[in-house]
């Protein structure tokens, strides 16, 4: 049966992998852009709706479908402070997911971080970890957590931690204890999730690095 899905984050560079991939896909058929500002997109399946984040509660008829992939975030030096960070990582997103499951979503799946923790002493692995621990409380029948290392892949934005991490990326194949930090293309968390989205596993489930590759090495090396 052909589904809804929701996207917020569309914009980044999971969400924008996502959304392309999702409208290449047969087992969704209307696919839900969540954004600021409107988007364009070259496919029929995509409905781009403008939302006010910091009032989602306005728009809550926008959260009627099966699917919620979340993939919004943003970084330190883009939201200026950790509080702004917070706002858009967690308040953002966990506000978005009670009105899904408020709504009847049945699947929701996360973009998290690698080592995210509520217990974290690390503000970003911290707030991640809140995320993901606030979440479970949700009443979604499957709950996937993507826990990806440094993503990779063009981004508008220059980023020296990501770039440097390109740099590296032969040595961390060929270095077995180095493998489990190695970067990876946010084209292929993308196609982790639609792959999820077919077949949902146990009510909660953590996807961690080595579970989302798929054909890691040359999917990876081909963002650069």
């Amino acid at each position: 049966m052909s589904k809804t899905a929701i996207v917020i984050g569309a914009t980044g560079l999971v969400g924008r992998a996502l959304v392309d991939q999702l409208a290449d896909a047969d087992h969704v058929s209307r696919i839900i852009t969540l954004t600021r500002r409107p988007v364009k997109h070259s496919s029929s399946k995509i409905i781009n709706q403008v939302v006010d984040f910091d009032h989602l509660e306005e728009y809550a008829s926008f959260f009627k479908a099966d699917i919620l992939f979340s993939c919004l975030g943003t970084t330190l030096k883009q939201a200026g402070s950790i509080a702004a960070q917070r706002k858009v990582d967690l308040e953002y997103q966990f506000r978005a997911a009670q009105l899904a499951a408020g709504n009847g979503v049945q699947h929701y799946l996360l973009v998290s971080s690698s080592a995210a923790s509520h217990k974290s002493k690390n503000p970003y692995l911290k707030m991640k970890g809140e995320l993901e621990h606030k979440i479970q409380s949700l009443p979604f029948k499957h709950i996937s957590i993507f826990q990806p290392s440094l993503l990779l892949g063009q981004r508008p934005d220059f980023r020296f931690a990501e770039t440097l991490g390109s740099l590296l990326l032969p040595v961390l194949y060929i270095i077995p204890w180095l493998r489990r930090f190695r970067p990876i293309a946010g084209r292929q968390v993308a196609a982790k999730m639609v792959l999820v989205s077919r077949q949902p596993g146990s009510s909660i489930e953590w996807l961690r690095l080595d579970e989302i590759f798929i054909n890691d090495t040359a999917t990876v090396k081909k963002e650069y």
